[in-house]
């Protein structure tokens, strides 16, 4: 069982200053994680040539949500609903973000946590991870997790799929699911794209059109610093 919460950050970067912004986010963040009762599980820059550009992607974990009230209340505690000790780092920051969206995950029980990826290494150091947004039937989104566990972890793999995350969104009507895979290299994305409009994908898809309404994927590369890059906490 994976009791974590996750926050899922999509940030928008100012021009061209991505790799300013990870090192702000990785080396930069340090000591204000712990304060947050919360550890780095990834940070990745969006390929935009398959999603928004320029984009960072990070993850936060959590022990559950009694750590993540206590995060929040940290962080609100101010006037301001900012945490003094960040003024530095927020002023920083907006010199090379200019806003983003947010969104609480709930693990899959199968979903690993970050300890686990990194003490695994399997994903660690893979070279592209595709991240998948899954539209569900509103009430449905356990029951689609469910599927991906008995029915297509398996077969990703075969293709070079390994599974990384696998989440629904929090505070909605159990309507969203993402999925993080991670493959070692290039080749096997492409191995992925190739077997798109054949088997096993087509199989998967016919089993789950009557809970899936939409999908849509794009590519991510990790920050020189996140976990899944160097296998240690930044």
């Amino acid at each position: 069982m994976n009791p974590k919460i996750y926050i899922h950050e999509y940030v928008d970067i100012i021009g061209a200053n991505r790799a300013n912004y990870f090192r702000h986010m990785t080396t930069g963040w340090g000591r204000h994680s712990a304060e947050r009762l919360q550890k780095c599980f990834g940070v990745w820059g969006t390929l935009g040539s398959t999603g928004r550009w320029p984009q960072v992607v990070n993850l936060w974990e959590y022990d559950g949500w009694d750590s993540l009230a206590a995060s929040f209340a940290h962080e609100t505690g101010t006037e301001t609903m900012q945490d003094k000790a960040l003024e530095t780092w927020w002023q920083t920051a907006r010199e090379y973000r200019s806003g983003g969206f947010d969104r609480l995950l709930i693990a899959a029980p199968y979903s690993p946590d970050i300890e686990q990826l990194c003490a695994d290494g399997s994903v660690v150091g893979a070279k592209v991870f595709l991240h998948e947004t899954v539209n569900i039937k509103p009430g449905l989104a356990q029951d689609y997790l469910r599927l991906v566990s008995e029915h297509w972890l398996g077969q990703a793999m075969e293709l070079g799929l390994q599974l990384v995350g696998a989440f629904r969104t929090a505070m909605r009507n159990d309507s969203e699911v993402l999925l993080i895979w991670a493959m070692r290299d290039w080749s096997d994305w492409a191995r992925v794209g190739m077997a798109e409009d054949g088997e096993p994908f087509r199989t998967w898809r016919t089993r789950t059109k009557d809970i899936a309404i939409d999908w849509v994927g794009h590519l991510m590369c990790s920050a020189p610093a996140s976990p899944l890059k160097t296998g240690v906490q930044p």
